[in-house]
């Protein structure tokens, strides 16, 4: 279009105050800025049907929310996919940095729009080398998607929002979502935003506050890959017509179609996804699973991608930029509740502010001084003690399991990972029935904090995973 097409919308504006039926709608900006927009856009099989717009602010969002339903109306859902920051730009002849604001938020609501959309109406037809790719906006997911090929089509999560995290530090915020959709169509590729805010909440954060009020350290990960984040995404990769689903997780599939760990053990990433089912492993990819990061890095560079040297995420997304206490406060009134710190007799050496503040197995800031350092060694939360002691009395050669699902008989698994970063610990299963279980280790292993995940394996196979039991 030529210089005058941000006149031209900014005059005759295109689908203002229009709603298409059946329509989904998707907002962004905010009373701190004044600008704020809302775009309704409808979907029918492969194809946008219709799309609208309302706007407030300055007159350059009224332009580029005319903009972007120009460019989506009637379009293919997959190449409406495509429309960002740079393309609504482009349609009204270029704006200038004190402009481009507007184009960004009308992306964001269009593409907020056209994620559910496209999650409950569209039908693409089914290409067998098409595949959706998890982005995250960091350099793991960008390879993946480079290794993937041609026909990738990309997908972010927004899971989290709220305004006492850090929206750049966390990978699932709306800012993650921008940064990896501008990468996307950066390198060629359609971008959906999928949100999956309520389903992660009751899926993922509530579990995780009822586990810390109940006196456990649950492992958040384990079940939004396993029952929240991946099954979602391979439900929209159908409706995108792709066959497989490729994340930047390194691991690695078994011939006989279970998890395996990736080839790097430093960042083998296979006990958080052991919750996985072999039906849904049947269509992942792990593209970076036979490589480690420094050849991640190197590919990404090679290919001049803007994330090379990005660093990687560190914490629970949802915990990003505000601690754990802080948080289950916030979300889980979980307040100061003072109570003992006794050891193994029940002597009290100390206090503290509440049980839901300490792990098992944890040494740093319990507040006890002591001629030896001291270890958590259980919490109660009925009584609301912490009781602690020297790292001996961690050890442990029996844990229990509830929940316990094993995709082979349990004479198979040889050894079992009781924390992330841990070693597997040699050991045998025996089953109960019911999910119930027992591992007998072959070494005694320092703490097994009850709500923590047991990971089992049959050499570096994942066979199976359950909980462990208090």
């Amino acid at each position: 279009m030529s210089a005058e097409g941000f006149t031209e919308h900014l005059e005759f504006p295109q689908g203002k105050g229009y709603v298409p039926a059946g329509a989904f709608m998707g907002a962004a900006g905010g009373a701190s800025c004044g600008d704020m927009i809302s775009l309704s856009l409808a979907v029918e099989g492969s194809v946008v049907t219709g799309a609208g717009f309302e706007a407030s602010g300055c007159g350059a969002m009224v332009a580029a929310g005319s903009a972007a339903v120009a460019l989506v109306s009637g379009a293919p859902v997959l190449d409406a996919a495509r429309v960002g920051t740079a393309a609504i730009a482009t349609e009204l002849g270029g704006l200038s940095p004190g402009k481009l604001h507007a184009a960004e938020l009308a992306a964001d609501a269009l593409h907020r729009a056209l994620g559910l959309a496209a999650r409950a109406d569209a039908a693409v037809p089914h290409v067998p080398s098409r595949a959706l790719v998890a982005m995250s906006g960091g350099v793991d997911s960008a390879v993946a998607a480079l290794l993937t090929g041609s026909d990738a089509v990309a997908v972010t999560l927004e899971l989290w929002a709220d305004e006492a995290n850090d929206a750049e530090a966390s990978c699932c915020s709306a800012h993650a979502v921008r940064v990896a959709r501008a990468l996307a169509h950066g390198m060629g590729m359609p971008h959906f935003t999928l949100d999956l805010r309520s389903e992660f909440r009751a899926g993922v954060v509530e579990p995780w506050l009822a586990g810390h009020a109940a006196g456990e350290t649950p492992n958040p990960c384990v079940g939004c890959n396993g029952h929240v984040r991946l099954d979602a995404m391979l439900e929209f990769a159908d409706a995108l017509g792709c066959a497989v689903l490729a994340t930047g997780h390194y691991a690695r599939v078994s011939e006989d179609g279970l998890l395996r760990g990736a080839a790097d053990p430093a960042k083998d990433q296979a006990y958080m996804l052991c919750a996985l089912s072999p039906a849904t492993l049947a269509r992942m990819r792990f593209p970076l699973g036979e490589l480690t990061k420094p050849e991640v890095r190197a590919l990404a560079a090679e290919a001049e991608l803007p994330v090379a040297s990005k660093a990687d995420s560190q914490d629970l997304c949802f915990l990003a930029g505000t601690g754990r206490a802080a948080f289950l406060a916030r979300h889980g009134g979980a307040r100061e509740r003072p109570g003992e710190i006794v050891d193994r007799g029940g002597r009290v050496l100390g206090r503290h502010r509440g049980h839901h503040g300490f792990t098992v197995g944890q040494r740093k800031g319990i507040g006890v001084a002591a001629p030896e350092p001291l270890y958590v060694l259980a919490t109660d939360a009925r009584t609301n003690r912490v009781t602690v002691g020297e790292r001996a009395e961690l050890a442990t050669r029996e844990v229990a399991v509830r929940g316990a699902r094993l995709h082979r008989p349990g004479e198979k698994v040889d050894s079992v990972k009781l924390r992330y970063r841990s070693k597997p610990l040699p050991c045998t299963v025996t089953e109960h029935g019911r999910g119930r279980a027992t591992i007998r280790l072959s070494e005694p292993a320092d703490g097994a904090a009850p709500g923590q995940t047991a990971c089992f394996y049959a050499g570096d196979v994942v066979v199976g995973y359950g909980t462990i039991a208090g």
